[in-house]
């Protein structure tokens, strides 16, 4: 069977890169072994935000007499709750379905083995094709930590797939972006929750000023966090675990819960895709490749988490899937991948794009900074949010917005007006001349603009 572009993965960057190479009229074949949509899709984004929207709306019934309302046995229905979220998936997963039959897409299920340039095998067939588009994402990290494969610890796909898994009690191990908001979720509905972050502080590849302030609201809200902290190991049955791990001073504790989530990171998933005499050049057990993902090896390229180095967000690999196509066909890249943005869905929201202030510091570039809190906010007051801010960083010689972050409210719907700022080299001033409605939480990005301009 031959094919002009051979796409293997059927997550976020795969199912675009087939969508825009279809459209420009080349004949695709994508192949998928689980289910189209990806981890995103199936077992990460999508269903862990669905199930944060119900547990969020739990803690917010709880809490209702503070906003004047009486409720009696407000309680959750965890079943109900992942029914929900697999309904969710579900009709986002048919959309993907019915995006890649109207564009005439052949979708294979089974697993894609590259057996030289061009040739491309899946369960006995032999396709042929002029490129190929490795998107096959990645798969969760399990560090060298005596007990982490034993019953009763559990990934991210574990908790988030099917009926997922209650606790009374959870430890947590890494407080990254999963680690943080599968944290928010489980305090949500009662569950005493650990975090354990072997970094200085947990969501390490953000601001520091961001983690502090994450810190403190979690643990105002009921979640322990230790950062510095190094598991030793862990041992238990399903229901009571034991996790042994040395503080920041060296000291050596024991916690126990009922289960142990393992969220420490995620690595590349090259598993079963290169046939014995087909090879590209790897880093760290990820494909590497230039800025469009062209590889060592002429019409194969990588997009995604699969890329060494890559950012692994659900939206840089769909820019690249896009991208890529483009580099194939010789046309303009239509996206700028210099400006990315990253979300985290905790209670507040956080949001961040471009340059930190630590950054910027730390390479010397001379700043000026704009902060608006949260505090003074009418709509923060009116939802009664957990304190934030937003925070501008600028050039100081010029006035150009460099970058920005934000814990508070809707945080991760906002942040694309500073993306766009960044990109078009607009100063940060430009944001206080343009009016926002009131009373909303954008006004916040309109008062740290306005800081800088009165100056």
């Amino acid at each position: 069977m031959n094919y002009d572009i051979a796409i293997i993965g059927g997550g976020p960057g795969g199912y675009t890169a087939a969508e825009k190479a279809a459209k420009a009229g080349l004949q695709v074949v994508l192949f998928e072994k689980d289910y189209l949509g990806g981890t995103c899709l199936n077992r990460g984004c999508m269903p862990t935000k669905s199930l944060l929207h119900s547990a969020e709306t739990f803690a917010t019934l709880t809490h209702a007499q503070d906003l004047g309302i009486q409720t009696q046995g407000a309680a959750f229905d965890f079943a109900v709750m992942h029914q929900r979220k697999d309904q969710v998936v579900e009709t986002l997963r048919q959309g993907v379905e019915k995006m890649m039959k109207a564009n005439k897409i052949t979708v294979v299920s089974g697993q894609a083995c590259i057996q030289a340039p061009g040739v491309v095998t899946c369960d006995g067939e032999t396709y042929e094709v002029q490129d190929i588009i490795i998107a096959t994402g990645s798969k969760v990290a399990y560090p060298p930590i005596p007990g982490l494969r034993l019953p009763g610890v559990y990934n991210s796909k574990d908790i988030l797939e099917g009926g997922g898994h209650n606790f009374s009690s959870l430890i947590i191990i890494g407080g990254g972006v999963v680690g943080v908001e599968c944290a928010s979720l489980y305090n949500c509905l009662g569950c005493q929750v650990t975090v354990l972050e072997a970094a200085d502080h947990i969501l390490p590849f953000m601001d520091r000023e961001i983690a502090q302030r994450l810190t403190m609201i979690l643990k105002k809200q009921g979640v322990t966090v230790e950062a510095k902290a190094m598991v030793q190991k862990i041992e238990g049955t399903p229901g009571e675990m034991t996790v042994t791990y040395t503080d920041k001073k060296g000291a050596e504790h024991q916690i126990t819960a009922q289960g142990v989530l393992a969220a420490a990171g995620r690595i590349a998933n090259l598993d079963g895709l290169f046939g014995p005499d087909f090879s590209v050049e790897l880093d760290r057990g990820a494909v590497v490749g230039d800025e469009v993902g062209r590889t060592s090896v002429p019409h194969v390229y990588v997009i995604g988490d699969a890329k060494a180095w890559n950012i692994q967000l659900a939206h840089v690999a769909s820019a690249q899937g896009e991208n890529a196509v483009a580099a194939i066909l010789g046309k303009r890249l239509p996206l700028d991948m210099s400006v990315v943005p990253s979300c985290v869905y905790t209670t507040p929201e956080i949001a961040s794009v471009g340059l930190t202030e630590e950054a910027a510091k730390a390479a010397g570039q001379k700043i000026k900074t704009g902060k608006y809190l949260t505090g003074a906010n009418g709509k923060c007051l009116i939802e009664g949010t957990e304190s934030g801010y937003v925070k501008l960083v600028t050039d100081e010689a010029t006035g150009r917005l460099l970058g920005a972050q934000m814990v508070c409210p809707r945080a991760t719907d906002m942040i694309g007006e500073l993306a766009l700022a960044i990109q078009q080299g607009l100063p940060a001033t430009a944001l206080a001349e343009v009016i926002h409605p009131h009373p909303t939480f954008s006004e916040m990005v309109f008062g740290a603009a306005e800081g800088l301009r009165l100056e």
